[in-house]
């Protein structure tokens, strides 16, 4: 059973890393300050490189591929980020969003830590997967 609750974790936290790529990539489209890109796409690298550590050590728990965001995710994260710059695509604005995204990111991470039961090294990934994201929530503040 031990092996579904890491499998499960992986997938939560493989699907929570998506979510902030596919988000980064809807808001980089309307980026026009290079100094903000160049921290979005670092952040996007660093949801990347946490993913390929979860490919890696994914066999360890299960057969299957880790959990992707679904299209209709992926749909639905870029017309919400359609919608709420419709009016206004400021970089203020596309910081705001990142950091609402950002935060639940953090929420969702910090459930994982606190509420299952997971291997030495998923715990060490999860709290990567946290930091990471704290450390974009400081930067990302001073675009607002």
């Amino acid at each position: 059973m031990k092996i579904t609750k890491n499998a499960d974790v992986l997938d939560e936290l493989s699907k929570g890393c998506f979510m902030g790529m596919d988000a980064i990539k809807c808001v980089t489209e309307k980026v026009d300050e290079k100094v903000f890109r160049d921290i979005l796409e670092k952040q996007y690298d660093e949801y990347r490189k946490i993913s390929e550590k979860i490919e890696e050590i994914y066999p360890d728990y299960s057969s299957k591929e880790p959990h992707e965001t679904s299209k209709a995710n992926k749909v639905m994260t870029w017309y919400t980020v359609q919608m709420k710059t419709i009016t206004d695509s400021s970089t203020s604005k596309l910081a705001e969003l990142l950091l609402q995204g950002t935060n639940m990111g953090i929420i969702e991470g910090r459930k994982l830590l606190n509420n299952k039961e997971a291997d030495k090294r998923i715990v060490a990934l999860i709290e990567e997967y946290i930091g990471m994201q704290e450390k974009a929530v400081e930067k990302l503040k001073k675009f607002l």
